[in-house]
């Protein structure tokens, strides 16, 4: 199952913190069409039918089936910029939570 670093936990609960957003918001990874191993990500306000449901720290990871299988041994960190621009990464397997 895909395992989320303090610092996508943190980005996560910052960008879905909104309070005009259902309580449920979260982020969703979708796999790309076709077969593209290319992954969308956006906020969602609850999952879809057939979501896998990743939740840590408050931290809601809404993962289409597609995305579930392909990040399923991967780690998801965050980080912001100096801009306050997000960019999410994908490790391969566990990483060391600095």
């Amino acid at each position: 199952m895909l395992t989320l670093t303090s610092g996508a936990v943190q980005v996560i609960r910052t960008v879905t913190a909104n309070p005009e957003l259902p309580p449920e918001t979260g982020i969703r990874i979708a796999s790309g069409v076709n077969g593209s191993q290319a992954l969308t990500l956006s906020v969602a306000p609850a999952p879809e039918a057939g979501d896998q449901i990743v939740e840590e720290g408050g931290a809601r990871v809404y993962l289409e089936a597609g995305a579930a299988e392909l990040l399923a041994d991967k780690t998801l960190d965050a980080q912001v910029d100096a801009q306050g621009d997000v960019a999410f990464t994908i490790a391969e397997g566990p990483i060391a939570d600095v």
